[in-house]
């Protein structure tokens, strides 16, 4: 099993960083599954259990000038590693104006994700500052506790405001309840409710879109049976909305949200080479 990388470009790294430090923000540990195209980064909390689940692509192309891997054998060509994402946030803090950095698999007295970190100096020689970020190897067996999520035959899709508007919104109305409804029909509207025994807020958007989905076999999914003004909701933890507001340092070029009335609400949010999805059960 072996790994090593290396960024040289200082816009990838930079790219690179802020989606760590988003990812850090959404999870206190989290799975790193490393193949040869594509690297990912997985929460796989039970959303049956009340935790909220991620799930994170990104072509390693786009990001490193080097990427060499060898999985645990020839035809499981993949590496699972489990570590907290602040670790990996810190270290690449140190490499804002790096000149390179490279990150490797080690194994001291523990398995390490190695960050080197070139800096330039004034003298001819290179200053090199390195962390050891301790991960766990997930075996095998295990791997199947982290596949993909599905997307859940949701009752309405629709794409979300601009997010520093939401979070506003969200940040304002935390401070009043626990609990948000998110509510969403197919003609583009979309309502965030908090309602306690004080007080009842809402926020209304409107003329946002919904997304053109359609299934394999060509047919749309179960919404499109909906009436169209028909609201669908789903009760959230206003933390978990918040946290994922907050944390993001990616501006997405395209949000949007898949709501299974009473049950999970689905964010996707797209930037051009990297995908995020991120679950958040309903509560009653």
């Amino acid at each position: 099993m072996r790994f090593r990388a290396k960024i040289v470009d200082l816009a990838c790294l930079n790219h690179f960083s802020r989606i760590i430090n988003t990812i850090a923000k959404l999870a206190k540990t989290c799975i790193l599954r490393l193949t040869v195209c594509k690297l990912y980064f997985i929460v796989s909390d039970k959303v049956a259990n009340g935790g909220a689940s991620m799930w994170c692509e990104l072509c390693q192309g786009n990001f490193f000038d080097e990427f060499q891997m060898e999985g645990v054998a020839a035809e499981h060509n993949e590496i699972y590693l489990e570590l907290v994402p602040e670790n990996l946030s810190r270290a690449l803090k140190t490499a804002q104006s790096a000149k390179a950095v490279k990150i490797k698999l080690t194994n001291k007295h523990c398995p390490c994700l190695r960050v080197a970190v070139e800096l330039p100096s004034l003298s001819s020689s290179s200053r090199i500052v390195t962390h050891d970020i301790p991960v766990g190897v997930i075996p095998r067996r295990m791997w199947s506790d982290f596949r993909e999520p599905s997307v859940p035959d949701f009752d309405v899709s629709i794409y979300l405001p601009a997010l520093k508007t939401m979070k506003s919104v969200v940040e304002r109305m935390k401070n009043l309840s626990s609990f948000i409804v998110i509510e969403a029909n197919l003609s583009g509207d979309m309502n965030l409710k908090i309602e306690t025994d004080l007080v009842s807020v809402t926020t209304h958007f409107k003329d946002l879109g919904n997304p053109p989905w359609a299934s394999e076999d060509g047919c749309q999914s179960s919404a499109q049976d909906r009436d169209v003004e028909s609201m669908a909701e789903a009760r959230i933890d206003i933390k978990k909305l918040q946290q994922l507001l907050a944390g993001q340092q990616v501006n997405p070029t395209k949000a949007l949200c898949n709501i299974v009335t009473k049950r999970v609400v689905h964010f996707i949010l797209l930037h051009e080479e990297v995908s995020l999805q991120y679950f958040i059960p309903a509560v009653a």
